[in-house]
């Protein structure tokens, strides 16, 4: 007979390993909880795929993504906390203890759990995009918009959301080209008009990026039109996408409420629709999308879980919530 999986007993189970998840962590850990981080595969979040972070506080020179993430992680391993380098695999929320699958690692058992899994962003994968994500090619304007001082960039969407990101661009770049692939924008009408207002802004519709130009960095766009398929080349030193972003939260649909879009809903601070179960960083902000809030989302997250377990010892049995449809892979 095979050996069953192992068990992991916790009082506070982590999940995900970005800025939200490792600076609950470190807040978990100097509270005595012992907590265990399932840091995913790969781990660390969107500050892996990062180059330069100038926005980061304590920084005044910058500092790389995966070194910034690597301190986190270091600061976390300080005071105790245990790492389990695997993914989530199944969850059942509706028994106490809580229980995390994770392959064949076996399982995480917890008395609490921070879901820190973050939202990635969306690409056009494109071999060309990938090749350049961050040497030129970004997700994220307030992030990178200060690195294209002086320079002609593009922005891929044609929602608010490229629009927010196309007028914060022009507080940098000499000249902002909205490419969108259909031939209306879909952003409200007081961001349409106030993007088609500013001058550095221009606009090309029907169109999608088939290649991204440069060998270090970025030095031009080809397009496709989609309505006659002709190619052409437009300059451009930096390329941002804005065409959304989707919440890691699979493995938890059917076990918590979530929004239309699948990020996680919370109240009265992190907590989630579970008694014990607590929201971090980008799986439930959709606003903001920053390392620095994620970090604080974290901060609150491990202030609301230690509070929870203050209030209910070990073993304490919560009251039966309904049983839940199962999960899927995140």
């Amino acid at each position: 007979m095979a050996e069953a999986p192992p068990v992991r007993r916790t009082r506070l189970a982590i999940v995900g390993s970005g800025p939200a998840g490792l600076t609950a962590a470190i807040y978990a850990s100097r509270a005595s909880l012992h907590p265990i981080v399932i840091a995913g595969v790969p781990s660390g979040g969107q500050l892996m795929l990062t180059t330069d972070v100038e926005n980061y506080p304590g920084f005044p020179d910058g500092i790389q993504g995966p070194e910034l993430i690597e301190k986190f992680r270091a600061q976390a391993a300080r005071f105790g906390t245990e790492f389990v380098e695997a993914n989530v695999t199944a969850v059942d929320l509706t028994r106490h203890p809580f229980v995390l699958e994770v392959g064949l690692m076996g399982r995480v058992e917890a008395d609490a759990v921070i879901i820190a899994t973050g939202a990635n962003a969306r690409w056009l994968d494109l071999p060309s995009e990938q090749r350049l994500r961050g040497h030129g090619v970004s997700a994220c304007a307030t992030c990178d918009g200060f690195f294209f001082k002086g320079k002609t960039v593009a922005v891929i969407g044609g929602g608010d959301s490229a629009m927010e990101e196309a007028l914060f661009l022009t507080t940098f770049a000499t000249h902002v080209l909205v490419i969108h692939r259909r031939g209306e924008l879909r952003a409200s009408k007081i961001m349409i008009d106030r993007a088609r207002a500013n001058p550095k802004i221009s606009f090309v519709y029907d169109s999608e990026v088939v290649e991204v130009l440069g060998t270090e960095t970025v030095e031009a766009l080809r397009l496709r039109h989609r309505k006659t398929g002709a190619l052409s080349k437009v300059p451009a030193e930096g390329l941002f996408l804005a065409i959304g972003h989707d919440p890691a939260t699979a493995v938890f649909r059917g076990q918590l409420d979530l929004d239309p879009k699948g990020y996680l809903k919370t109240t009265e601070g992190t907590r989630t629709s579970v008694p014990g179960v607590f929201a971090g960083g980008d799986a439930y902000d959709h606003r903001y999308r920053q390392a620095v809030t994620a970090a604080g989302l974290g901060c609150m997250a491990a202030l609301d879980a230690e509070r929870y377990l203050a209030e209910h010892p070990a073993g304490h049995a919560r009251s039966a919530v309904p049983a839940m449809a199962p999960s899927e892979t995140v």
